[in-house]
C-alpha cells in the first residue's frame, strides 16, 4: 500500500485479490494530511476485505451551481422534446430560488417537503404544477447521483400528486369562447392557433410547426408529420372554419417562408409560442372586469369534451387527439351536468317507448 502526490492531491494505489485499486483521497498533498490520507487508504482496503464496495467521495456542490449544469445537460437530452425541457427549466427556477447555496448532498426528504409547502402556500401553484416540479427534481437528482453530488434521490420517498389529482383543465363555455376570441383578434397568430385548437383538437406546437405542404385544402386534410409519437403523427379532416383559416394563411403573399405560422422576430423560423399573447389578452380582460381562467391547452380540452358529448367514441377521439391509449383520452373528457341530464332524459324516453310497445303487443295477444 502506498500514497502519492498527483495534481496536488493525495492518491492511493494498492493490490487486492489480484486487482489494482486506485483513487483520490480528496485531500491536499500536504504533510499534515498524509496521516489522514493513509487512513482513507486503509478504510478502502478494509471495505474490500469485508466484501463491501468502496463508496465514492461526494463532490460538495451548491444546488444553484448543480442546477445550471443540469439544465445545460437537459438541453441536449430533451432536444427531441422541447416542451419537456421548457417545463423542467421552469420548475428549476423555483427550486434554485428555494435551495440556493445548499449542498445537493444535504437535501433530504424534509427539505423537499418544505419546498412543496412553499410552492403551495406562497406561490399558490396547482397540483399539476407541483407534480411537474417534483418530477423535474427527480430527474435532477438522478443526474446528481451520476455526477456524485449526492448518493440518493429524496423524491423517491416524497408524495407526488397523482395524475387524477394533478389534472387541471377548464372547459370553455360558448360565452367565454366568444368573448375571448373577440379580444384575441388583436393577435393573429394566437387567434388562429386558438381557433384551430378548439375546432380540431391539435396540440399548440403541432400547429406552430406546420409547414405549407402539410395542408391539403383540396382534400380538406391537415397532416401532423412532426408529432412526438407514432400516434401523434396523423391526419386531421378539416372543418369548414378551419379550412378557411388555413386557406387565408396560405394565400398570404407576404409569407415567403415554408411555415404556416412564420415568426416575425426569428427570420425563416416558425412561431415558437403564443403564450405571451394569451397572457396579454387575459390581462386586458381583467382590466375590464372579465376573468379568463384558462390556459391555451384548454382549447384542446374543450374540443375533446365537446366532441365526446356529440357522440364521438373514445377510440376515434384518441386517434384524432394523437393518443395511443383510450385511458389517456379519458382525462380530457368531462361530462357536464346538463349533458348527463339530457342523456338520462333520452334513456327514459327509450324505456317508456319500449314499455309502451310491450303493452300494445300484450293487448293484441289477449
Amino acid at each position: 500500500m502506498s500514497i502519492r502526490n498527483r495534481g496536488g492531491k493525495w492518491h492511493y494505489r494498492f493490490q487486492f485479490d489480484g486487482k489494482e485499486y486506485a483513487a483520490s483521497t480528496g485531500l491536499a498533498a500536504t504533510v499534515s494530511n498524509e496521516r489522514r490520507a493513509r487512513q482513507i487508504e486503509a478504510e478502502a482496503l478494509k471495505e474490500l476485505q469485508e466484501g463491501r464496495q468502496p463508496q465514492p467521495k461526494i463532490k460538495v456542490t451548491r444546488f444553484i451551481d448543480a442546477a445550471e449544469d443540469f439544465l445545460k445537460w437537459a438541453v441536449g437530452e430533451y432536444r427531441p422534446h422541447p416542451n419537456s425541457y421548457r417545463r423542467i427549466s421552469t420548475s428549476m427556477t423555483s427550486a434554485k430560488e428555494f435551495f440556493g447555496n445548499k449542498p445537493v448532498s444535504m437535501i433530504h426528504e424534509a427539505e423537499i417537503e418544505q419546498y412543496k409547502t412553499m410552492r403551495i402556500t406562497q406561490h399558490e401553484v396547482r397540483d399539476i404544477t407541483l407534480r411537474h416540479d417534483l418530477h423535474a427534481l427527480s430527474v435532477f437528482f438522478h443526474y446528481a447521483i451520476i455526477q456524485r453530488w449526492t448518493t440518493r434521490n429524496p423524491i423517491a420517498n416524497t408524495a407526488i400528486p397523482s395524475d387524477k389529482d394533478a389534472i387541471r383543465m377548464h372547459i370553455l363555455t360558448p360565452a367565454e369562447e366568444a368573448a375571448y376570441f373577440v379580444r384575441a383578434a388583436k393577435y393573429p397568430d394566437l387567434h388562429d392557433v386558438g381557433r384551430l385548437m378548439i375546432l380540431q383538437g391539435p396540440r399548440p406546437e403541432e400547429l406552430t410547426n406546420l409547414q405549407k405542404p402539410d395542408v391539403d385544402l383540396e382534400r380538406g386534410e391537415l397532416h401532423i408529420r412532426r408529432g412526438k409519437s407514432e400516434a401523434a403523427r396523423r391526419t386531421l379532416h378539416l372543418t369548414s372554419e378551419a379550412r378557411s383559416i388555413l386557406a387565408r394563411r396560405l394565400a398570404d403573399e407576404k409569407n415567403k417562408t415554408p411555415w404556416v405560422f412564420p415568426s416575425r422576430k426569428r427570420r425563416g423560423q416558425p412561431v415558437k409560442r403564443v403564450n405571451n399573447a394569451h397572457d396579454s389578452v387575459c390581462a386586458d380582460a381583467r382590466k375590464d372586469g372579465l376573468s379568463f381562467d384558462f390556459v391555451i391547452y384548454d382549447f384542446r380540452h374543450t374540443w375533446a369534451t365537446r366532441a365526446a358529448q356529440r357522440g364521438i367514441d373514445l377510440a376515434t377521439l384518441a386517434a384524432i387527439l394523437g393518443h395511443s391509449s383510450i385511458r389517456i383520452v379519458q382525462k380530457y373528457v368531462h361530462v357536464q351536468a346538463e349533458h348527463q341530464k339530457a342523456a338520462m332524459a333520452l334513456y327514459d324516453q327509450a324505456l317508456q317507448a319500449e314499455q309502451k310497445r310491450q303493452e300494445q303487443h300484450s293487448g293484441r295477444v289477449n
